[in-house]
């Protein structure tokens, strides 16, 4: 048995191989969400956003973490979300919201896993009428650029994003 689990470890475990830089950039990001939402909310907003960076980090070159994925996936989520609040609040609502921002985002070719989660934010947490705008939008063009930009100036951060394709 013990060797059954070192066999399923070695072959479908996953391993992290961040230099200094890259965790200086996702404390530096969590910095940059914390002041975005200087209420008690930004805590909250730790895991899905935490999941971006770690996409942008871990799978640079996925479609999930191309930037306009993650930025129109993550404030199309939260604008879904923001939307539904108006009308209504709680689980079940925020549960419908979660898929409703899923096929949504699949349907404008913007998915990205974590504004499935922002989908459900405003349902549970209330964090304003202007969150997709005020925190969203600015935290994922922040991560999708300064990702971007330290691909091109920091050795061996991942190449990000994917070059754009000509054709039709």
């Amino acid at each position: 048995m013990r060797n059954f689990c070192m066999r399923i470890v070695r072959f479908w475990g996953t391993r992290s191989r961040l230099n200094v830089a890259q965790y200086l950039w996702v404390l530096f990001m969590l910095g940059v969400l914390a002041a975005l939402e200087s209420n008690q909310i930004g805590l909250y907003l730790v895991p899905p956003f935490g999941a971006t960076l770690t996409i942008l980090l871990m799978l640079p070159q996925a479609s999930v973490a191309q930037p306009y994925a993650l930025v129109a996936g993550s404030v199309a989520g939260a604008s879904v979300g923001t939307l539904l609040s108006f009308f209504a609040r709680g689980s079940l609502m925020a549960i419908l919201s979660a898929v409703a921002a899923f096929g949504i985002i699949n349907l404008i070719r913007a998915y990205h896993p974590p504004g499935v989660a922002l989908a459900m934010y405003p349902l549970l947490l209330h964090p304003g009428h202007w969150f997709p705008l005020t925190v969203v939008l600015p935290f994922t063009v922040v991560a999708s650029g300064s990702a971007a930009l330290l691909s091109r100036l920091v050795h061996p951060w991942p190449a990000y994003p994917n070059p754009l394709k000509s054709g039709s």
